[in-house]
């Protein structure tokens, strides 16, 4: 049976300033760009979330919503130094670390021998750790599965610790509401629902096959994850898929030429990303286009060479799905399961 921590910081850029400056802590702040230039929300503290506000929010509206928001920009620099602190701290306790970013990451503490093998008390120990050396609250959930452990981390925030043990998985998932499960959007929420599948309890009612039939490949997802079915080991190293860049613009862009024009500068940073690092093997090409009433679209393509042209014939077929003003645009490549492997710590 395996022991896996997944520890989050709360809110925690928000944390840092707030650390940093006492006089934030109790009134609502949110981390992120300027509304003039079309911010958004990176994070927010509790204060800021009472008012309906959250992360990826726009900034404008951030501000409507709370009048007396206080805005801060952000400091990656500051905010990278804290959590190599953090991320330290873990591989104190295992070197089995799996970071997922800058304030989160997954422990398997299996074979850890320290606190007499208890997760519990290993959590324990990583708060107050934290806390003391850092001065930020982090949750932690311990159970025998990433799935449950990052549930469990979510349970009591902030400043949470929860445990599901061996023996309260089964109780544990079936009064859970599939709405919890990872991957489950609003979308197939509201699809489960219509189905009067509100728990895993009820979930488990259904056979593979017609979760399948109903929900792709992510019915069979459905149906391990109500059984509390996840064999994903803690990866020491993260493998990159994909690599892309994109730009949000402060004015929207009002025609397919004017796209074409913005896309080229965006591919040229693309390759020489791609060119620092070796240009590993692609496998596809992408464009991504979010227009100006926030609705997204992204086209693909197989290809072998981030090429301009199939990036501006992909636009082509991306804009002709709006046709409207453009406020982001983005390229990318997704790689070749070899060149993943090869890949896996160059663009972290």
């Amino acid at each position: 049976m395996r022991k896996i921590l997944h520890a989050d910081c709360d809110c925690f850029y928000a944390a840092v300033e707030m650390r940093d400056d006492p006089a934030l802590r109790d009134i609502p702040i949110a981390i992120g760009g300027s509304p003039e230039t079309r911010g958004v929300v990176a994070t927010c503290n509790y204060p800021a979330r009472a008012f309906g506000i959250h992360s990826a929010m726009p900034m404008a509206r951030a501000m409507r919503l709370c009048p007396h928001l206080t805005r801060l920009s952000p400091d990656f620099e500051k905010y990278r130094a804290v959590s190599a602190r953090i991320q330290a701290l873990f591989h104190e306790l295992t070197s089995l670390v799996e970071p997922l970013s800058l304030d989160e990451a997954y422990l398997d503490v299996s074979e850890v021998t320290r606190f007499q093998g208890s997760a519990t008390w290993m959590a324990r120990w990583l708060k107050q750790e934290a806390l003391a050396r850092t001065g930020i609250v982090i949750s932690v959930g311990a159970a025998p599965s990433k799935f449950l452990a990052k549930l469990a981390s979510d349970w009591d925030k902030p400043d949470g610790l929860c445990v599901i043990a061996p023996d309260e998985v089964e109780p544990f998932l079936l009064a859970l509401p599939v709405k919890q499960l990872h991957g489950v959007g609003p979308a197939t929420a509201a699809k489960l629902e219509a189905l009067e599948i509100v728990t895993c309890r009820d979930l488990r009612e259904w056979p593979l096959e017609s979760l399948i039939e109903r929900f792709g490949k992510f019915g069979r997802r459905l149906f391990e994850l109500a059984r509390g079915i996840d064999e994903r080991p803690v990866q020491i190293e993260r493998e990159r898929k994909s690599v892309s860049v994109e730009t949000t613009y402060h004015r929207d862009l009002p025609d397919l030429a004017s796209c074409h024009d913005a896309l080229t500068p965006l591919v040229e940073r693309l390759m020489a990303r791609l060119a620092r690092h070796g240009t590993p093997a692609i496998q596809k090409l992408y464009v991504k286009v979010r227009f100006n009433d926030f609705s997204s679209t992204t086209l693909e393509a197989a290809g072998r060479e981030a090429l301009a042209a199939r990036f501006q014939a992909l636009l082509d077929g991306a804009w002709a799905r709006g046709e409207r003003p453009v406020r982001l645009l983005g390229v990318g490549v997704r790689l070749t399961p070899e060149a993943q492997r090869r890949q896996m710590t160059l663009f972290d």
